[in-house]
């Protein structure tokens, strides 16, 4: 089995059009994966506490306009909120998010309007090209039939639908992982199509993929466990809980009858 692939895109660790710039900083992905499952931070609006990879990492920029650290890599003070988006939009419309970072990082910040799809499309771009790093490192395994082969016999760390996958579809893979003595807790459904899906690998027509690897499972359903609690996708608050894999729990991540809604403080 192939070791773990050397993570070096810089959209997984430096957001687009942030403080320093589209790729300013490389992660060094081992420190990276040791840091977010070993330290806490605090919620910043809510006073609960996750880890650094289950958190969104906020920093103001030298002019005080707040930026999302996604990878959590950007120097300087910062401050840290629970991913749910409701919760975000509805604090920065009453001006409690602003209140929150001022006295967070101690300097008068400005909270862009559009703050919350700006978080957004950095969850999707971040969860999406980790997909295409995991692809490249030989990790995932593409293609109904192989799949279903590889979950029977036990190979899988994770089942991957894309959010228009028929449920059909998606029930004989998932059957197919639980003959080996999988569970749903192995499933998740991505909030996007397969034409995003297809984008991120390169390959036509992707709806659903396996995960071969474990530590490659491990740092996709992270990275989509978040977006999806982002975006209200997944019950519950693990915020608090100190789980270092979002989404990975007995819970049914991911249902079916769920997803088909699916569509394209402080350091």
């Amino acid at each position: 089995m192939r070791e773990p692939l050397d993570e070096t895109a810089g959209s997984l660790t430096t957001d687009a059009a942030g403080p320093e710039g589209r790729g300013a900083r490389q992660a060094d992905p081992s420190r990276e994966d040791q840091t977010h499952a070993s330290q806490e931070r605090k919620c910043v609006l809510t006073g609960r506490h996750g880890t650094r990879g289950w958190l969104i990492r906020l920093v103001a920029a030298p002019d005080g306009v707040i930026w999302p650290d996604i990878g959590s890599r950007l120097p300087g003070r910062g401050a840290w909120i629970t991913p749910d988006r409701a919760h975000l939009c509805a604090a920065i419309a009453n001006g409690r998010l602003k209140a929150a970072l001022a006295r967070s990082l101690r300097q008068p910040v400005s909270v862009p309007a559009d703050l919350a799809q700006r978080l957004a499309d950095a969850l999707e771009r971040r969860a999406l090209d980790r997909l295409g790093l995991e692809h490249r490192g030989g990790h995932l395994i593409l293609g109904s039939d192989r799949i279903a082969e590889w979950a029977r016999a036990g190979r899988l760390h994770l089942l991957v639908h894309a959010g228009d996958a028929a449920t059909d579809g998606a029930g004989k893979l998932d059957q197919a992982l639980r003959t080996s003595g999988g569970d749903m807790a192995m499933v998740l459904w991505v909030p996007v199509g397969r034409a995003a899906l297809s984008r991120a690998l390169g390959r036509e027509n992707v709806v659903h993929f396996g995960v071969s690897d474990a530590k490659g499972a491990h740092r996709i359903a992270a990275d989509i466990g978040r977006w999806r609690a982002y975006e209200g996708l997944d019950s519950g608050d693990r915020a608090s809980s100190g789980d270092e894999v979002p989404g990975d729990d007995d819970s049914g991540v991911g249902s079916p009858q769920a997803d088909r809604r699916n569509g394209e403080g402080r350091e």
